[in-house]
């Protein structure tokens, strides 16, 4: 078992039952952990259960970590369950895994439950958050139950299902956490039914790290593909723009653990002298201060690490499956100025060449005005809150 560090304060400390499913990227493994360090070190205990194929260096040290079996999106479009091995799961496989997870709940004991996603995502783990949530309402003492969702939501396009969501969240949660700053971007705006909910709402700020060390090693560029189940053409776009433009600066291409190994070695032959290929960097954030610009999807920690930094950027949205989130990100940062935006869908090297250009002859952004202590917000606002 982890040693979880302690507050001086006479009373028992907080026990904390948080529960994150990462199905193709690693985002929300990444800022969920990241909150979970947050609440660790303000005594609180904490178990965190993953459900993903494990990553290594999360969810970290300072918290009791339980793995269940994993499981990953089938398909971009996240339309179905696979095992790590990409055979889909069955019943069996299923019940167990549920099994475990309810089991973790009844020995952490927990006096404050955190779902991330759930119910206004992960619809496909159903099968083992309806039980949990039912063993939540019939535990005595009963603890207190917590939505945890990023800022920007996923559209639905399916009717009913927001309806569903409220149902849930007014029936079984005491309160839905916000990993946002209502200043940038409002539930609402992604979340059309917030106003059944909004006395339940409350927001944490933007989980982002704090500034990050000066880096050991600089490179100008730094690419990124967060997981690289889906960056494979945004690398391969980026090694070609490398021989091609900003040639006379160090490029870093950070592929991702999950982009497969023929993707990578086709990669790593091709790339030109100016380029360093790797799949993972723990240093990220320290790179991206050192850096003059980067070049990634959008998703939610890429961002906080890019406005901590204070880094130029370039920001390609995911968009396969009839993704949303990304684009409304990267769209309102391109507004404020914050960074340029292309399309996924079409990315050529001469679109990114050019962006690159462009990007490098303007000066570096200024800080926003955009609350990003969302970590540490979590922790205080359940100590808050009744």
């Amino acid at each position: 078992m982890a040693q979880i560090r302690m507050t001086a304060s006479h009373s028992p400390p907080l026990r904390i039952f948080f529960y994150v499913q990462h199905l193709l990227g690693i985002g929300h493994l990444a800022r969920a952990s990241r909150i979970a360090s947050a609440l660790a070190k303000d005594g609180c205990q904490v178990t965190i259960v993953t459900g993903g194929v494990p990553v290594n260096g999360f969810p970290g040290p300072d918290v009791t970590s339980v793995t269940l079996p994993a499981v990953v999106a089938s398909s971009a479009g996240f339309s179905g369950l696979a095992d790590q091995a990409g055979k889909p799961v069955d019943e069996d496989f299923l019940s167990h895994r549920r099994d475990l997870l309810l089991d973790a709940f009844r020995q952490a004991a927990p006096d404050v439950v955190i779902i991330e996603a759930f119910p206004f995502g992960r619809r496909q783990m159903r099968f083992e958050l309806l039980p949990l949530l039912e063993a939540v309402a019939t535990a005595d003492p009963k603890p207190r139950l917590y939505s945890s969702v990023r800022d920007i939501l996923q559209q639905q396009k399916k009717p009913g299902r927001d309806e569903e969501t409220v149902a849930l969240l007014r029936d079984r949660f005491d309160g839905v956490l916000v990993h946002g700053d209502p200043h940038f971007v409002r539930l609402e705006e992604t979340f059309p039914l917030t106003g059944a909910i909004a006395d339940k709402i409350v927001y944490t700020g933007l989980v982002a790290p704090a500034l990050p060390p000066e880096p050991a090693e600089t490179f100008d560029i730094v690419v990124s593909a967060g997981g690289g189940a889906v960056g494979r053409d945004l690398v391969r776009a980026s090694l070609e723009a490398a021989g091609r433009v900003a040639t006379d600066r160090r490029w870093l291409l950070i592929a991702g653990p999950n982009l497969p190994e023929q993707d990578y070695a086709a990669l790593e032959e091709d790339a030109p002298d100016n380029v360093t290929l790797v799949r993972f960097r723990r240093d990220f954030p320290s790179l991206l201060r050192g850096a003059e610009l980067s070049i990634s999807q959008a998703g939610y920690n890429t961002v906080g690490d890019l406005l901590v930094a204070g880094c130029r950027a370039i920001l390609v949205p995911f968009t396969a499956g009839g993704e949303t989130e990304q684009s409304v990100r990267a769209e309102r940062l391109e507004r404020l100025g914050l960074a340029l935006t292309l399309p996924e869908a079409g990315l050529t090297t001469d679109l990114l060449a050019e962006a690159v250009t462009t990007a490098l002859s303007r000066p570096k952004p200024d800080n926003p005005d955009i609350d990003l202590g969302g970590a540490a917000g979590t922790s205080a606002i359940l100590r808050r809150l009744p």
